[in-house]
This record gives structure tokens, sequence and C-alpha cells, in this order.
């Protein structure tokens, strides 16, 4: 059995949707919800890690443990970062990230991915990508692409078409080409504590700001990503007040 941690950062301010993991879903504000997946996973502790007393409270009756961090943080890796070293945890510890507006994100997945970075001592960080079987689904630029080496780490990430397939992605009417694993990622990841000191360190990159993806920056400093392949992507959290309404409508159909 691997010891794992879960930290789930949640901060209070939301562009499109202001005090998003206070939000009601079924009775419980959203953050309540995602808390409790976290802990159905096996994690030995699962941390809450936020800028905001109102979200904290909203968890006081599970056995979350609620970190108060900086409200000047960049990313939720960052905001990890800070929860670990209150936890005084070591660099060897496994932590794995659990997006405050994800509560839909199987329990197994984070356990399994804790498991597999566990496991190798290549990469201090390991993903998530589940196969694209939609055509559409490779030139929409929301669908982040991952191109594997044989050894199943991350060669790129990137919001276009990659690989490009130069017979068929040239005509907009072809069929998806079969035998080949086009891979979208999954914003999961697990890593060691060690790892977030070092990414914190590091400015961001310029292909970072090009194509909008964190992620790109732990390539360019020549750190290796591990992937976990999945066969069904879980179902998309909260981002928009659409995205809101499908998830309350998905809680009420619940036994």
């Amino acid at each position: 059995m691997v010891d794992f941690k879960i930290v789930i950062p949640a901060r209070h301010a939301s562009t499109r949707l202001p005090g998003k993991p206070l939000l009601d879903i079924a009775g419980r504000p959203m953050i309540y919800h995602v808390c409790e997946r976290g802990l159905e996973s096996g994690a030995s502790e699962v941390v809450l890690a936020t800028d905001d007393e109102r979200i904290a409270e909203a968890v006081a009756d599970l056995p979350v443990k609620a970190v108060m961090t900086s409200p000047y943080h960049h990313s939720g890796t960052e905001r990890i970062r800070e929860a670990a070293d209150i936890m005084g945890w070591s660099d060897e510890t496994i932590v794995v990230n659990l997006q405050g507006d994800e509560p839909f994100i199987p329990p197994d997945l984070k356990r399994r991915l804790a498991r597999l970075l566990a496991k190798q001592d290549v990469a201090e960080v390991a993903t998530l990508a589940t196969p694209i079987v939609d055509r559409a689904e490779i030139f929409n630029p929301n669908a982040v692409k991952v191109v594997l080496d044989r050894f199943g780490h991350a060669l790129y990430f990137s919001r276009a078409p990659i690989p490009w397939h130069r017979e068929s992605f040239a005509a907009s009417d072809a069929e998806l080409p079969p035998h080949y694993p086009w891979m979208r990622h999954i914003g999961v990841y697990a890593y060691s504590v060690g790892f977030l000191h070092r990414y914190v360190s590091w400015l961001p990159s310029g292909l970072e700001a090009v194509e909008s993806l964190e992620q790109l920056r732990i390539l360019w400093m020549g750190e290796k990503i591990l992937v976990m392949p999945v066969d069904k992507a879980p179902e998309a959290g909260v981002d928009t007040e659409e995205d809101l309404h499908r998830v309350r409508a998905r809680f009420m159909d619940a036994p």
C-alpha cells in the first residue's frame, strides 16, 4: 500500500464564477463534495489549502485538515507547495493534486496515480491521459493533447493537434486515422514534495506562455512527467455557469 496525501487547492476568487468552492450542489458547497471524493481515495491525509476562512469552515465537519495559504499564489501548484510546508511533509512524500472544482474524479484514479509514481524513480511527476476517438477533439484548443515516448513519459503537451497526421489532417472531412493513440491530457497530478520545492523556484518558460500550459515549464527544465493512460476521461468539473447546471443535474439524478 503506497502512502500518499491529497491536497485540494481552493481559492475564493474566480473570474467566471466568484466564490466557486462555496456554490451549492445538492444542499452542500461544492468543496464539500470534492473533499468527500478525496477521503474516499485511501490517502493517509486530505488537506484543503485555501485563502478564505469561509471555504475552510464549509468542511469543518469532515476529517479534512484545512490550512490557510497566501492569496497571492499564481497557481494551484504553488498553493499545494505551501500546504506541504505547513504540514511539514518530507521531500519524499507523494502528493496528489485534486482541484477544488472537480467533484467527479474517481477515487481509484488518485490512488493508482500515486502508486504509479511511487514504483519508479525516473519521474517525480505523474499525470493522466485518455485516448481521443473524435476527430473534432483533436482540433479543439481546449482539449490539451500529449505525445508520449516509448517509456510513457510526456514528450510535449499542446493545444494544437499533435502529432500531425500529414495525409489525413490536410483534408477537413477525413476520418480519424486508425491505429494511432492520440491522447488527451487530464489535469490530475501526483508529485513528490521535493519536486514542488524545485518547481516554485523556476521562472515560467516561453513555451508555457505561448500555449498557456503550466506543465510545459516542467519539460522545459528537463524533468520527466510520467503519464498514466486511462480508458475514459472523468466527467468535467465546474468552470462555467453551464457546467454548474450540469453538475447540479447530475447530483439530482444520482441514486
